[in-house]
C-alpha cells in the first residue's frame, strides 16, 4: 500500500522548528559546571548620544560567575567611574551620562570575562561608538547653467554620519522629486540626468540625509537648474510630438557612462553581503540599460534589478558568484558596456564550532575548531582567556592545530577552552568547556506525556536526558523490542525523535530508554494523530463602496475531537466586533462599510494543535476630502505658483487635481475649468491671461469621483493688452428674405485682455467688391437690413478693447435671407411600359436659397373616380423618379415643388399619357359589367360559330373559290393567295389583334387601321343611345371591285353573307 502523501496545504502549516536538534546536551544546573556566555552585544556597537549606554554581558555556572570588563586591552575598574555601574547577577554595563559627561569619552573596544572556580568565559570584542549625524556645511550654490538634451550629476556628498545616512532628494519645498529612467539617484547619492530637459527648470533640487539614530533629516542647500534651449517649454506641440528630442532641436547622441567611468572597473564583496553594481548612463533617447555575466548566467534566485534596470544586486553572495558582469547601455544611436570585475572575500566563518565537552574520569575526547575565510584565517586557542602556550602544562592534554585533544582526562582537566580564527576581513570567537562528570542517567522531562499531533505533519518527541558518560539512548513503540532509527524516523545526539510524516498508525505509545555504564533511566510518551484544520471556503477581495453591505465567508473543516475557534484579523490586529458586524461560524459581514473597513482581513480557524489562515483585502472607494490651504506665490504678470494640501484620498489614490477659476467681470460666480494636473503633485505654475481678476479653487479627482472644491484662493489681476484673438463661429444667416443677421461666439473673460470689449463687424457683397460697411457692436449680433434675396456676402468680426484691437480678422463668407424656389424645370412624364412611369425634371431656375428637397404629390384616376393621394420627399440632388402602376388602366396626376427652409415653392403639375382606346373610354362607364354588353357578345359567338359551320361545308364540297379572277389592281403583298389566283378564306376574327404600340417619347398612338368602328356604318358615324351604348349594325365594308359576273359581292348583313355563301 503506497504511503499518503499530504496535500500541498500541510507544509505551509508545520509549526514545529527543528533549528538545535544537533546541539550539545546540557548540564542541569543543578550539577556544577564552568560558565557559559548567554548573551552579549554585538561586535559593532554603535549607540545613541542622547541615551544611557548599555554594554550586555550574561552568563550561567554554577557556581554563579562574576564578571570584570576589559577596556582597549586593559582592565576596566568599573568600581572607580561613579557613571559606570553592573547590573545584579549581571555583567551587563551600564553607563549613566543624567550627571553629565560626554559619551564619546567612553568609545573603545569592551571584552566581558565571566569567572568561576571551574574556568573563566569570554565575550566577543566588542565595539562601542556613539552615533554621529554632522551638520551639513553652509553653502552658496550659483545656479546649475546646461543646454537642453546634455547630462548633468548633482553632488549630494553628505557629511560623514555614523552610521551613513539615508539619501533622498526633494524640493526646497519637501516634494519629492519625480524619478524615471531618464533622473534618479545613484547609489552614492548623486542625482543623475541622463539627458536634461526644459521642464527640469519646473522645481529646485535638494539632498536630504536622515540619520538613524537621532532621527533628524539635513536639508543641502538647493541646486536651481538654468536650460538652454531652442524652443520654450510652454509649446505643447513640442512636447507632444511622438520625436521630441529633434522636434525640439536637441542632437540625439549615443550612449556613455557617467557612473562607473570607462570601461572596466572592479569591485570586493565579501561573501554572505549583498553585491549591488551600478551602472548610469547618458544618451540622447535615455539609453536603457541591461545586465550580463560572461561565462554564465545571472543567479536568477539571487539577483534583482532595482533604480530602473540601473543596478543589479545579487543577495547573500558566495563564492561562485565571483566573475566578470557587464552592463549594456544601448538607444536607437548605439551602444556602450562596461565590464565589472567582481572579487568575492570572505571573513571567517564555521565549518565545525567547538562545542562543550562532557567527559567520564577517564574517558578521552577532542576539541574542535575549523572555519575558513578567505584569505584563510588563522587559529588561537585560549585557556580561562589566557594563551594556551601561557597556561600551566597539561599532560593529558594535545594540541594540533584546529583541535585539542584530551586523554584520560580528571576532574582537574575542567576549563572554558576560547577558539579565536580571523583574517583581514573579521574573527570569530567561541567558548566552549571541558567538564568532568561522574553521573548515572536521568530522565529531564515530565513523565507520561501526551503528545497529539495533525496528520501528515513532521513531528518530534522530546526526551531530554543527561548522564555522564553520556547515555546511549533508544526508542521503542507499544513496547515493541526493535529500536526506531531509520526510514520515517530519525533519533537526534540529544535524544529527540523526528517523524518525517505522521500517519494513522503512527499513533501509539513510544519509550525512550537512556543507559550508560552508571544505569538507566526510561520515559514514556503518549501520540495520538488528529484530523489536520482546514479552510475549505476562503474570504475573497472585495471592492465596495462606502455605505454598502461586505460579507466575508470562512468555511472550515476539523478533527470533530478538538475545539475550533474561528477568530478574524485586521491588518493582522484582533477584529473588534462593533455593532455594524456579524460575526458567524462560517462569515463575517460588515454593514455600511466606511473607509476605516479598508484593509486585510484574515480568518484564523485554530484548534489547540493547528490553525489554517485566509486573508482577503477589502477596499473600500470613497470620493477624497476636499484639498485645502490654497497659497499663491510665485506673482508674475502672466502666470502665478498655486499650492495646496491635499485631502484624504479616501482609500483610492488621487489621480488628478482640477483647478478652477473665477473672475468678476464677465461671468462673477461661474467656475471655469483652468487646467488639470497628476494626483502625485500639489503645487503648479498657472498661466494667466492679461486684465482678468482671478480666484482658484482645486477639486481632487480619483476611481469613484471628485472631492468638494476647495475653498477659494486670494484673487490676482493681470494687467491689460490689446486682443490677441477674434470671436470664433463667425456666421451671416438670414432670418428675412430682406435681410442677413451676422452672429459669433462672444470672447470670454480670459480672451477680452482689457476693458470695454468690442467688435468692429464688416460687410460687402461678394461678387461686387464694393466697398465695406462697418459697424461697432457691443453684444454678439448685429442684422444687416434691405439685401436682396440669398447673395452671398464678405464679413469680418475684430475684437477691440481700451488697449487697442486685435489681430486682422478672417473672412467669412455668409449669405442673405432665403424665399420660396421657383417651380422646377422640365418636368416629363414617360410611360415606357404599362407598369411604371418614369419622371425627370430639372432644378429650378431661381431656387432663392439652398434647396432642402422636393416634394411630389401624386393620385391616380379613371375618369371621375380618383384614387389615394401619395406623398414623396426627395433630396436636393435626386431629380427622377419612377413611379409602379397599381393596374394598367388608371392614369397618374403629378404635382411637384421645390423646397428651401422658408418654405415649398411654386408647383408644377403633369398627368400621365392615355393608354390606347382610352379616347372612347374616357366618361365612360364600364360596359363590361352591362347586361346588354353580355347579350350581345353572346349573339355575336353564335353568329361566328355558325360562320365556320358552313365554311367547314363549303371546304368539304371543293375548297377553293375564285373570288378574284379579273382585277384591275394587283393583289397587295401580303394578300394570301395560291399559285393558280385564288386564295383561302379566312375569317377576319381568326386575325390577331393588332395591339397598340408606344412611340419612343412614352407615349400611346394607336395603330393605323380601317377596322374602326365608323367602318362597320354605312357610310355614317356610329350611333350611341343617350347612355353611351353603341346601336349601330356592324356592316361588311364596300369594296368595289370588277367580278366577272353580274353578281353583286355586296352583303347588306352578316346574315346575308353566310347566305350567300350558301
Amino acid at each position: 500500500m503506497a504511503r499518503p502523501q499530504p496535500p500541498p496545504w500541510v507544509h505551509a502549516a508545520v509549526l514545529l522548528c527543528l533549528l538545535g536538534l544537533g546541539g550539545a546536551i546540557e548540564i542541569p544546573m543543578d550539577l556544577s559546571q564552568p560558565p557559559t556566555i548567554t548573551k552579549q552585544s554585538v561586535k559593532d556597537h554603535i549607540v545613541d548620544p542622547r541615551d544611557n549606554i548599555l554594554i550586555e554581558c550574561e552568563a550561567k555556572g554554577n557556581p554563579a560567575p562574576s564578571f570584570h570588563w576589559t577596556r582597549n586591552s586593559r582592565f576596566f575598574n568599573v568600581a572607580k567611574d561613579p557613571r559606570v555601574s553592573m547590573r545584579r547577577r549581571s555583567g551587563t554595563l551600564v553607563i549613566d551620562f543624567r550627571s553629565g559627561g560626554r559619551p564619546e569619552e567612553y568609545e573603545g573596544e569592551y571584552q566581558c570575562f565571566a569567572r568561576n572556580k571551574f574556568g573563566t568565559a569570554l565575550s566577543n570584542r566588542i565595539r562601542l561608538q556613539v552615533s554621529k549625524s554632522p551638520l551639513w556645511p553652509k553653502e552658496n550654490l550659483d545656479p546649475v547653467v546646461v543646454q537642453e538634451g546634455a547630462p548633468l550629476t548633482l553632488q549630494c556628498n553628505p557629511p560623514p554620519g555614523l552610521p551613513s545616512p539615508v539619501i533622498f532628494w526633494m524640493s526646497s519645498s519637501m516634494e519629492p522629486i519625480t524619478q524615471d529612467k531618464r533622473v534618479s539617484q545613484g547609489h552614492n547619492g548623486d542625482l543623475y540626468f541622463s539627458n536634461v530637459m526644459v521642464q527640469d527648470m519646473q522645481t529646485d533640487y535638494s539632498c536630504n540625509a536622515r540619520f538613524h539614530f537621532t532621527h533628524t533629516i539635513q536639508q543641502k542647500n538647493p541646486f536651481t537648474l538654468k536650460v538652454l534651449t531652442n524652443h520654450p517649454y510652454n509649446d505643447s506641440s513640442l512636447r507632444n510630438h511622438p520625436d521630441m528630442y529633434s522636434a525640439r532641436g536637441v542632437s540625439e547622441r549615443t550612449p556613455s557612462f557617467m557612473y562607473p567611468q570607462g570601461t572596466a572597473s572592479s569591485q570586493m564583496v565579501l561573501r554572505g553581503m549583498d553585491l549591488l553594481l551600478e551602472c548610469i548612463a547618458s544618451g540622447v533617447p535615455t539609453p536603457d540599460i541591461a545586465w550580463y555575466k560572461k561565462g554564465g548566467d545571472l543567479p536568477s534566485d539571487k539577483a534583482k534589478f532595482e533604480n530602473f534596470n540601473k543596478a543589479l544586486r545579487i543577495t547573500s553572495v558566495s563564492e561562485e558568484d565571483s566573475g566578470e558582469y557587464f552592463c549594456l547601455a544601448s538607444n536607437k544611436m548605439g551602444s556602450i558596456r562596461h565590464t565589472i570585475s567582481v572579487r568575492v572575500k570572505a571573513a571567517p566563518y564555521w565549518l565545525d564550532e567547538p562545542k562543550n565537552l562532557i567527559l567520564a574520569p577517564g574517558e578521552d575526547g577532542r576539541l574542535v575548531c575549523r572555519a575558513n575565510g578567505n584569505p584563510k584565517p588563522t587559529v588561537q586557542w585560549m585557556v580561562n582567556g589566557e594563551p594556551l602556550q601561557s597556561a600551566p602544562p597539561n599532560p593529558n592534554r594535545e594540541v594540533a592545530g584546529d583541535t585539542i585533544i584530551f586523554r584520560d582526562t580528571q576532574i582537574s582537566s575542567r576549563a572554558v577552552y576560547q577558539c579565536n580564527t580571523s583574517n583581514e576581513h573579521g574573527y570569530l570567537l567561541a567558548n566552549a568547556f571541558v567538564s568532568v562528570l561522574d553521573v548515572p542517567p536521568r530522565m529531564m522531562s515530565p513523565r507520561n506525556q501526551l503528545i497529539r499531533v495533525i496528520l501528515y505533519n513532521r513531528t518530534r518527541l522530546d526526551c531530554p536526558f543527561f548522564g555522564s558518560p553520556i547515555p546511549t539512548l533508544r526508542w521503542f513503540k507499544n513496547g515493541q523490542g526493535s529500536n526506531l532509527d531509520g526510514g520515517n524516523y530519525h533519533v537526534y545526539e540529544n535524544g529527540s525523535l523526528e517523524i518525517k510524516m505522521i500517519r494513522k498508525e503512527d499513533q501509539g505509545i513510544y519509550t525512550c530508554v537512556a543507559t550508560n555504564i552508571l544505569g538507566k533511566a526510561e520515559n514514556q510518551v503518549r501520540l495520538e494523530v488528529k484530523d489536520p484544520t482546514r479552510i475549505f471556503r476562503m474570504p475573497e477581495d472585495q471592492v465596495v463602496k462606502r455605505g454598502t453591505t461586505v460579507q466575508l465567508e470562512c468555511r472550515v473543516k476539523h478533527d470533530p475531537s478538538l475545539k475550533l475557534t474561528v477568530s478574524w484579523l485586521k491588518d493582522d490586529q484582533p477584529l473588534y466586533i462593533g455593532n455594524r458586524m456579524k460575526k458567524e461560524d462560517d462569515s463575517l459581514t460588515i454593514f455600511g462599510v466606511a473607509e476605516r473597513d479598508q484593509g486585510s482581513y484574515t480568518c484564523v480557524a485554530s484548534t489547540e494543535l493547528d490553525q489554517d489562515l485566509a486573508k482577503a483585502y477589502l477596499t473600500v472607494l470613497g470620493r477624497p476630502d476636499r484639498p485645502r490651504d490654497l497659497e499663491l506665490t510665485d506673482l508674475a504678470e502672466r502666470s502665478v505658483r498655486l499650492t495646496w494640501i491635499p485631502g484624504d484620498d479616501n482609500n483610492s489614490p488621487i489621480t488628478d487635481y482640477v483647478v478652477q477659476f473665477e473672475e468678476d467681470q464677465f461671468q462673477p460666480g461661474v467656475w471655469h475649468d483652468h487646467s488639470k494636473f497628476p494626483g502625485s503633485v500639489n503645487s503648479a505654475v498657472l498661466q494667466l491671461s492679461p486684465y482678468v481678476n482671478y480666484q482658484f479653487r482645486v477639486i481632487a479627482v480619483n476611481e469613484v469621483g471628485s472631492s468638494h472644491p476647495s475653498l477659494p484662493s486670494e484673487r490676482y489681476r493681470t494687467s491689460g493688452a490689446p486682443p490677441e484673438s477674434n470671436p470664433s463661429d463667425v456666421k451671416g444667416e438670414g432670418t428675412r428674405k430682406n435681410n442677413m443677421e451676422i452672429t459669433w461666439t462672444p470672447m470670454n473673460a480670459t480672451s477680452a485682455f482689457g476693458p470695454n470689449l468690442r467688435y468692429i463687424v464688416k460687410w460687402r457683397r461678394r461678387e461686387t467688391r464694393e466697398t465695406w460697411n462697418n459697424a461697432t457692436v457691443w453684444g454678439s449680433r448685429f442684422v444687416v437690413g434691405q439685401t436682396p434675396v440669398y447673395v452671398p456676402y464678405e464679413i469680418r468680426v475684430q475684437a477691440e478693447n481700451d488697449f487697442g484691437k486685435g489681430p486682422e480678422p478672417d473672412t467669412v463668407i455668409g449669405y442673405s435671407g432665403e424665399d420660396l424656389p421657383s417651380a422646377p424645370r422640365r418636368f416629363r412624364v414617360r410611360q415606357p411600359n404599362l407598369q411604371t412611369i418614369n419622371l425627370e425634371w430639372d432644378h429650378p431656375e431661381h431656387p432663392n436659397g439652398i434647396l432642402t428637397g422636393y416634394s411630389l404629390r401624386y393620385l391616380p384616376f379613371n375618369g371621375t373616380k380618383l384614387g389615394k393621394q401619395m406623398v414623396e420627399n426627395f433630396s436636393p440632388n435626386q431629380t427622377k423618379f419612377t413611379v409602379q402602376r397599381a393596374d394598367p388602366v388608371s392614369r397618374y396626376r403629378f404635382t411637384l415643388s421645390a423646397r428651401t427652409q422658408v418654405g415649398s415653392g411654386e408647383a408644377v403639375t403633369e398627368e400621365s399619357p392615355a393608354a390606347p382606346n382610352e379616347a372612347y373610354t374616357n366618361n365612360q362607364p364600364d360596359i363590361v359589367t352591362q347586361g346588354w354588353f353580355i347579350g350581345l357578345m353572346c349573339a355575336i359567338a353564335l353568329l361566328v360559330l355558325i360562320l365556320l359551320i358552313v365554311c367547314f361545308i363549303k371546304r368539304s364540297r371543293g375548297g377553293k373559290y375564285p373570288v378574284r379572277e379579273k382585277k384591275d389592281v394587283p393583289l397587295g403583298p401580303e394578300d394570301p393567295k395560291e399559285e393558280d389566283g385564288s386564295f383561302d378564306y379566312s375569317d377576319e376574327d381568326n386575325k390577331p389583334l393588332q395591339a397598340s404600340q408606344t412611340s419612343l417619347d412614352g407615349t400611346i398612338k394607336q395603330q393605323e387601321s380601317d377596322d374602326s368602328l365608323v367602318d362597320y356604318g354605312e357610310g355614317g358615324e356610329g350611333q350611341f343611345n343617350e347612355d353611351g351604348s353603341f346601336i349601330g349594325q356592324y356592316t361588311v365594308k364596300k369594296d368595289k371591285e370588277e367580278t366577272e359576273g353580274n353578281e353583286s359581292s355586296e352583303a347588306t348583313s352578316p346574315v346575308n353573307a353566310i347566305y350567300s355563301l350558301a
